[in-house]
């Protein structure tokens, strides 16, 4: 049936529509950036101009489904659907299948060189394992499914809001804009680079034992095996063979002294993780909370290479709206700088991210916000609240985006992991 209502210059058509084509019509129009009335007219424009019916499509369980055609497209549906005697149901279903068919889910864009992404900060505590799992999760996430992801203007809101007290403790009363967009369904190694383990226990994987192989071992170039082995999957059912993670040993304690005596030791990291990166599109290393040899390792392993474009590689910071992050962001960048200096390479910052925020904390809070967001290079590319959903998945060792998919933590991580890629 159709009726008057109209969006534009269409009239609104009800029908049904299996929930299985709905979803997959829903989710390849997300993939194509049109709108799902836009594949449905295209597909019943095809479908009409066939010599015959194509072969029949399984309609159980079909529910409603409305759209808006253009005007007359759907009384010529009706006909053609009668002078091939199927149902307007069995014709529809039809259509759509033959839409998607034209129409084959694109390919993911593979980087030509892997991303290699450090997460850091001289100091603890800022959240930095949340960040490396919620981003690394979040590129991970099926291209084939779609996500609620949050408006780039819901975070610049967020932003000019932090001007003053009121108007960032109003912002962050009011529900983030979302849309939902398909996954990135790129390929992701999370390494835990921090003796503490804290990745690794995160996301329910076990630390590697003291007297075995690990990455310290095979940067202290001393390998007991191929660092492959020790990479495991992380929550299969839901990211699929696309999330891995290479856990932490105790062992990384002494890798400052180990590193010590090895030759070239800014390329320790580099050449230990090289013969893993042709299965990866992005590798992001949960940097120790450090200023020493594994720093200046884990920065250089971040350079830009050769034919890289800029803002691909590089440092993502994470701090929190308080004092002493911006202390320990000065220590940081200090760091970094002299080692683009002395060695003569280009290491790029892509963002500052600041995690843990709560408005609700006063001045001091929306204050060192707005310091933040005044820095404008490198600039705030995520704005991450502190709230449950977070300590919850850290307790129940599960990843963020699966445990709690739709909390406003998950949205932000989404949104930056687009900001950086």
């Amino acid at each position: 049936m159709s009726s008057p209502a109209s969006s534009g210059d269409r009239d609104k058509v009800v029908s049904k529509l299996p929930g299985r084509l709905r979803q997959d019509l829903k989710v390849r129009a997300a993939q194509h950036g049109i709108e799902i009335q836009a594949a449905v007219e295209q597909g019943i424009r095809e479908w009409c101009a066939l010599a015959s019916a194509t072969d029949p499509v399984d309609t159980a369980g079909a529910d409603s489904f409305s759209t808006f055609l253009p005007p007359g497209q759907w009384e010529t549906f009706r006909k053609v659907a009668a002078d091939r005697n199927v149902s307007l149901i069995q014709g529809l279903a039809q259509s759509v299948t033959l839409w998607l068919d034209s129409n084959p889910a694109p390919d993911v864009e593979r980087p030509s060189v892997t991303r290699r992404i450090i997460v850091c900060n001289q100091k603890g505590g800022v959240g930095k394992t949340a960040i490396t799992a919620g981003v690394g999760e979040a590129l991970a996430e099926s291209q084939n499914a779609l996500h609620a992801v949050r408006v780039a203007k819901a975070l610049a809101k967020a932003l000019r809001a932090s001007d003053s007290q009121g108007d960032a403790e109003e912002a962050a009363d009011e529900p983030l804009e979302v849309e939902n967009l398909p996954g990135l369904g790129m390929r992701v190694l999370l390494v835990d680079f921090d003796p503490q383990c804290h990745l690794t226990n995160q996301l329910g994987a076990v630390p590697l034992p003291m007297n075995g192989d690990s990455l310290t071992n095979h940067m202290a170039g001393d390998p007991k095996g191929d660092l492959r082995d020790l990479v495991v999957p992380i929550a299969e059912e839901t990211f699929g063979d696309h999330l891995h993670l290479l856990p932490a040993c105790n062992d990384a304690f002494l890798l400052d002294v180990r590193l010590s005596a090895v030759r070239a030791r800014e390329a320790a990291l580099e050449r230990a993780l090289a013969p893993l990166e042709p299965d990866y599109d992005v590798i992001i290393v949960d940097c120790p909370p450090s200023l020493g040899l594994s720093m200046d390792a884990a920065a250089y392993y971040s350079r830009r290479r050769d034919g890289e474009k800029t803002g691909q590689s590089g440092a993502l910071i994470v701090v929190q709206a308080e004092d002493s992050s911006a202390d320990a962001y000065e220590l940081l960048t200090t760091q970094i700088d002299d080692l683009r200096d002395d060695l003569q390479i280009d290491i790029d910052y892509l963002g500052i991210v600041v995690n843990l925020y709560d408005s609700r904390r006063g001045y001091i809070a929306t204050s060192s916000l707005q310091g933040w967001v005044d820095i404008k290079d490198p600039r705030v590319v995520g704005l991450i609240g502190d709230l449950k959903e977070q300590k919850e998945a850290v307790r129940m060792k599960q990843p963020l985006l699966s445990y709690a998919p739709k909390s406003q933590q998950a949205i932000g991580m989404r949104a930056l992991a687009r900001e950086i890629s």
